[in-house]
């Protein structure tokens, strides 16, 4: 007899069914979540830190959505040329935390932005704050690392 024979006398351990379940699970979980972050755009990818921008819109519309917010605005040029830009916000729940409200930002609203425009020369920006007419400065929770943080 060989000694690489199997030894019988030792069961193998079964797994219960929940173990097993609970296993595959977190494989799910791995596996979806390592997909998500490459999905996921850096902020050097889509805008260009060298291309700040500063104006006043006004809103045509608000998507709150994950992974990030998306504002709408109207922005007038000194020839009166309307271009609709699209400016990118954080996630609506990291708004939420940072004291927006939906009803902050109805059609209409007079804003002024400061963020970043995207590489590609397009009306879209990365945006690190808004000002309401009023003078309430909202950070928009932008992806630009180099960006000053709210105080």
């Amino acid at each position: 007899m060989s000694n690489l024979q199997s030894n019988s006398s030792f069961p193998r351990k079964q797994e219960s069914s929940a173990v097993r379940a609970s296993r595959l699970a977190l494989m799910f979980v791995l596996a979806t979540s390592t997909v998500a972050s490459y999905a996921h755009h850096s902020f050097t990818a889509e805008y260009d830190n060298n291309k700040p921008v500063a104006f006043t819109g006004v809103v045509t519309d608000m998507k709150w959505s994950n992974p990030h917010g998306w504002i709408y605005v109207d922005v007038t040029d000194e020839s009166g040329t309307k271009t609709n830009w699209a400016l990118e916000t954080g996630a609506a729940n990291n708004l939420i935390r940072r004291g927006w409200r939906k009803e902050n930002l109805p059609p209409g609203t007079v804003l002024k932005i400061e963020g970043w425009q995207a590489r590609n020369g397009s009306p879209t920006a990365n945006i690190s704050s808004v000002t309401l007419e009023d003078g309430t400065r909202l950070f928009a929770g932008t992806s630009n690392q180099q960006a000053p943080q709210p105080q």
